[in-house]
């Protein structure tokens, strides 16, 4: 092989070093890598809590970050065994919008996967945020359908999360109301510091108390983020993400290389 860069062969750039975040890293040369390994984990972890509880308990983000996702998993023969009549389906947050809105999560989670999967309607749960008691609404069906397990498991099984460029986690945005609130699983979430429109978002003792939460981090927008939350001492109010530590539960984040590549 050549030395000379500018002769026929291309030098790849290497890998960046894994960042040292909260919890476990997965790090992937691509977008397609990360995407392949949490759609496997999701799947790999309904099919234990199926055997074990006999339901599977799953939230998801909204945002174009887990659309591919999404759409893999009603396509690709290796998600064929996702146990989708045994899956209860929750969203992390919602625009205080109805569901015909193009800016709803539900509609996009709805048209990817709802309509597709088999999943009986009677578990999926969308939030009914343009309701002004969605909040409370949507805690009380947290209560009695998870209630329905043993004490000790009466909580979510997966919680996949994205990041945004901000910080921002879920409905959780920076130096927002919601940030602190620790009594309740859902609330509202309105103010200027809450990108528009209002949300209603799951709140910091519900995603916690999860089994397993995934974060799912692509792009190069991203990677100043990554590198102030492995490097830096910003308080939570700050970058929300950072108060995702779950208890008794795993946390890991899936990263594409340019997610994790800074300066």
């Amino acid at each position: 092989m050549s030395d000379d860069e500018t002769g026929p062969y291309k030098i790849l750039d290497e890998m960046p070093p894994t960042p040292r975040l909260p919890g476990s890293v997965s790090l992937f040369d691509h977008a397609d890598g990360a995407i392949d390994a949490i759609g496997l984990d999701i799947v790999n972890q309904a099919k234990a809590c199926v055997r074990s509880f006999g339901d599977f308990h799953l939230a998801l983000s909204g945002g174009s970050t887990p659309m591919p996702l999404y759409q893999r998993m009603m396509i690709d023969p290796a998600f064929r065994d996702m146990p989708w009549r045994r899956t209860h389906l929750w969203i992390v947050d919602e625009r205080c919008v109805p569901f015909e809105d193009e800016r709803s999560n539900y509609r996009q989670i709805a048209e990817l996967i709802v309509d597709h999967s088999g999943i009986p309607r009677s578990q999926v749960h969308p939030i009914h945020a343009y309701e002004p008691d969605a909040d409370r609404l949507y805690e009380d069906e947290l209560r009695e359908t998870l209630g329905w397990r043993e004490k000790g498991h009466d909580r979510l099984d997966f919680v996949l999360l994205g990041m945004g460029d901000d910080g921002h986690t879920a409905g959780l945005f920076p130096h927002s109301d919601a940030l602190r609130v620790d009594d309740r699983f859902a609330c509202f979430n309105r103010g200027p510091q809450v990108t528009p429109p209002d949300r209603v978002t799951m709140t910091y003792p519900l995603i916690n108390s999860a089994r397993f939460i995934g974060i799912l981090v692509l792009g190069k927008k991203k990677a100043h983020m990554v590198h102030r939350i492995a490097t830096g001492a910003d308080p939570v109010r700050d970058i929300p993400i950072k108060g995702v530590s779950p208890i008794g539960g795993e946390q890991r984040w899936y990263l594409d290389s340019d997610a994790a590549r800074w300066g």
